[in-house]
């Protein structure tokens, strides 16, 4: 994830700035010294929102550095589902019109997202800059394993049970999934870290040449990324009753505000995804891409599942029939294209157009 020449000690103002003023802006809206639903809050909320999202990248990749891979693309995945299970839990303790299908929306749109969008996006920046790149195929193979076996059982497997009327498990159904979900995850993680490192590492003599981070800068930048994640999660739920408004009054499907919250939570993976795609180094690219749509599913569903039976909060997660054949062609094309441990911008492309379709139905149903 770094670049080479690159002070890792040296914090840009804007990566220090951006989480502190957006943790003012938070801190001015508990106070009400602020109105929630005026106009220059909601344009600071914004504006600060995605400073914050380019903050975290940025202090992850410092930490990341400093780590090492695949450690540093755990820390990012971590971080990011952080995100997303704050943002899907506030949802759904809001009560409001769709919470109940909020955490399945958000999962699949992660899963639709990483696997199309931004796999897509790196093998066509890596493709056309490197003509053909290399990856661990065991490595990838074993993540997309592991991202189809928890996808399906989580998200098509409850339309088919009888216990409960579909698309909904039942709450010791619901708890059992949850806990397998988060023991695969465990086990996978153990995997990628310890028994079989190798094969999610490739040494390719691109590492930075820069200074590392030393241990005041390591702690900057955990302090104020803890700070930025925060703030994005508060940013985010105080704008997410607009968000839900201004879906309506468009005539939108409720579930485009999944997909509008997955792609803000994924902003930082997929920025740090792309760069490493351009510097010729797929395997942390698709370390940190698929480690994201792993986690997003192993983490989030286990966390919305005891959500859903402490808050008495009932939580949808069958997909529909549309959806189902989306995800089923999504793993099975990227099944093709992490199958030969060399990639071209046509796989990218193919993906490209997966995650448009995904998209535009997403709208469009």
């Amino acid at each position: 994830m770094a670049a080479e020449d690159h002070d890792w000690n040296r914090v840009p103002w804007w990566c220090w700035a951006a989480p502190l003023l957006a943790a003012a802006l938070v801190a001015a809206k508990l106070t009400h010294l602020v109105e929630p639903d005026g106009l220059v809050f909601v344009v600071l909320a914004v504006a600060l929102l995605g400073g914050a999202v380019f903050a975290a990248v940025h202090h992850a990749e410092v930490l990341a550095v400093r780590i090492g891979e695949p450690f540093g693309s755990i820390l990012l995945a971590l971080a990011i589902t952080t995100l997303e299970a704050g943002l899907i839990i506030s949802v759904m303790a809001s009560g409001a019109s769709g919470s109940d299908v909020v955490a399945r929306d958000t999962v699949f749109s992660v899963v639709m997202i990483v696997l199309n969008g931004i796999v897509g996006l790196c093998l066509v920046i890596g493709g056309a800059r490197h003509f053909e790149q290399e990856f661990r195929v065991q490595g990838a193979a074993g993540i997309l394993s592991v991202i189809a076996t928890l996808a399906i059982v989580a998200l098509v497997l409850p339309n088919f049970t009888l216990t409960a009327a579909g698309p909904v498990y039942a709450p010791s159904q619901l708890l059992f999934v949850g806990a397998v979900s988060l023991l695969l995850y465990v086990v996978f993680v153990f995997v990628q870290t310890v028994r079989h490192r190798d094969d999610f590492v490739i040494e390719d003599g691109t590492a930075s040449h820069g200074e590392p981070p030393g241990n005041r800068s390591v702690l900057i930048s955990s302090l104020l990324l803890i700070v930025s994640l925060v703030v994005v999660i508060f940013l985010a739920k105080s704008l997410s009753p607009l968000l839900g408004a201004a879906v309506l009054k468009a005539n939108l499907p409720l579930s485009i505000v999944g997909v509008i919250i997955a792609m803000i939570v994924l902003l930082p993976e997929g920025l740090t995804a792309m760069k490493a795609a351009r510097r010729n180094r797929l395997q942390t690219s698709l370390n940190a891409s698929l480690g994201s749509a792993l986690a997003s599913i192993g983490l989030t569903i286990p966390i919305a599942a005891v959500a859903s039976v402490l808050l008495g909060v009932p939580l949808v997660l069958g997909l529909d029939g549309e959806s189902m054949v989306l995800l089923t062609l999504t793993l099975f094309v990227a099944s093709l294209t992490l199958s030969t441990g060399r990639t071209t911008v046509l796989q990218g492309a193919v993906h490209l157009v997966i995650f448009c379709v995904f998209v535009f139905l997403s709208a469009i149903p």
